[in-house]
Order: C-alpha cells, then structure tokens, then sequence
C-alpha cells in the first residue's frame, strides 16, 4: 500500500474542495493514485457538491412543524442559490425530507447530520445547497407550541405559550389566538417579550439619543422627555406592549388576556423565534 502523505491529500483537497478526511480516504482506497481518488469523489457526488459549494447560496425556504397535540414544533432553514430552484418541487420536496430530519436533533446541528443528503442533492438539483440551521421547541409544562411561516417559506415564526390547563389549547378560540400571535410576531418583528430582556446597554443607548434630541428644553422636563420617548421605544419592541398588528387599538396583552377569559384560563409568552431567510 502507498504512503499518503499530507502533502498529496491538501493538494486533491485544493484541487476538489473536498474535506481533508475524505481527500485522504479516497487516495487510501485507489492506493495512492490522485486521477483515481479524483474520479471516485466525483462518482460519490461528492467533487461536484464541493465545487458547487463555492457559489454563494442566498435564496431559500424555511419549513415549520407542528405536533398534533400542539406540545413540540421545528423549523429548518434550507438555502439555494436561485429563486427558481425554489420554487422547484424537487427542492421543496427536500425542504421537507430535511424538516423531518431535525425531530429530535440539537439545534443548529443540520448541516452536519444532513451533510450526506444535501451533497447527494446538489448533485441531483445542479445548484450549491445549505441546510443552514435548525430549532425544536418542546413545550414547558403546560401550554401549546405554534408556528407560522409567510411569503413562500421566506420569513418562518415559532412560538410557545404558557397556560394553566391542558385543555385550553384545543379551543378554537385559543387556536384563533396561537394563529394571531405567530401573525404579529411575522410582521412586527419584536426583540423581544418584556421589557426586562431589553439588554442595558440597548435602553442607555437609547437614552443618550433622547437625552442629545431633548438638549435646549427646559432642564426640568428634560427626563420626562427621555422617559416619554423610551416608553414608547419599549412599546415599540416588546412583544406584549405592541399593538396587534390585526386591530392596532389592543396589545398582545389584551389578546392573551382575551383568549383566558374565553376558557377561564391564563397566557403567557414563554419565547419566540423569528426567522428570516438568509438573515
């Protein structure tokens, strides 16, 4: 058997693009011959996807799933490089296949547990594909998971809500509430659920810029000033304070108290994910 050595293996790996445990198994197992190592990488599919993987891949779809029972969802992000393998159903059936891959998985892990398939399907589809990334949400206790996903699987929201009895969120009513939550928070965008997770360094920010706009005014008045406008910053980014994108005279607020008092039950907001693609 030949010696391979480190210095063959980086040149098939400059010359293909292929990983550097991969480069060396494929000389290994033509014994030592580049041509040959080069062709069996390229029968496996896997010198084309690393070719590929050089073109910038910004186009996409996000895909989401949600249980039955409403108690655990995920969602993948699942990039290409054109709009019109997008809109390919060979693509949008992979999309799919690779949604179903990320049940039980670490978040952000796809790309390495889907690393085969999506090499075999760059291969298939012609175009440099990215299984970017990957979360599951599984529900807290008591409460449901929900997700929405908008413009053709451009912009993907999950959520989990918190209640107190199981059954609340079977209820068409609490259902109709989950479908709105998930709505807002895609056209809205908040940073985050309260105040109190807007970090520090964000309000002082804010406050100088305030405090800068307000310079002239009366030294007495100035902090209502500041307060006044970081009041309706806050508003402004804070999932609960915000106006419901739907009827802009309630805050979410309002519509998780509505939703309770339909059932005799209590919401909150445990944490959402907002993502949009290639962002």
């Amino acid at each position: 058997m030949a010696t391979i050595s480190a210095a063959l293996v980086k040149e098939l790996r400059d010359e293909t693009g292929i990983g550097m445990m991969e480069c060396k198994r494929a000389l290994v197992e033509t014994d030592g011959d580049k041509a040959a190592a080069i062709k069996k990488l390229r029968e496996a599919g896997m010198a084309m996807a690393a070719k590929k993987a050089s073109r910038t891949a910004k186009q996409g779809m996000i895909a989401a799933e949600v249980s039955d029972d409403a108690q655990s969802g995920r969602m993948v992000e699942v990039n290409c490089e054109t709009d019109f393998v997008t809109k390919n159903e060979l693509f949008q059936a992979f999309v799919t296949e690779i949604l179903q891959e990320a049940k039980g998985i670490e978040d952000n892990t796809i790309g390495e547990v889907a690393k085969t398939k999506v090499e075999a399907k760059i291969a298939e589809i012609g175009e440099n594909l990215i299984a970017r990334r990957n979360i599951s949400y599984q529900v807290q206790g008591t409460g449901a998971v929900a997700a929405y996903v908008h413009l053709g699987g451009k912009l993907g929201v999950m959520v989990e809500v918190g209640c107190q009895n199981a059954t609340s969120v079977q209820d068409a009513a609490v259902k109709t509430m989950l479908a709105d939550l998930t709505l807002h928070i895609t056209a809205v965008a908040p940073m985050c659920i309260t105040r109190d997770q807007v970090p520090a360094e964000t309000i002082e920010a804010e406050k100088e810029i305030y405090v800068k706009q307000a310079e002239g005014k009366p030294a007495q008045i100035i902090d209502k000033i500041v307060q006044g406008k970081l009041d309706k910053y806050l508003g402004q980014i804070c999932l609960l304070e915000q106006a419901f994108v739907k009827e802009p005279s309630q805050t979410i607020t309002d519509i998780l108290a509505a939703a309770g008092k339909a059932v005799g039950d209590e919401f909150t907001v445990r944490r959402f994910v907002r993502w949009q693609l290639g962002s």
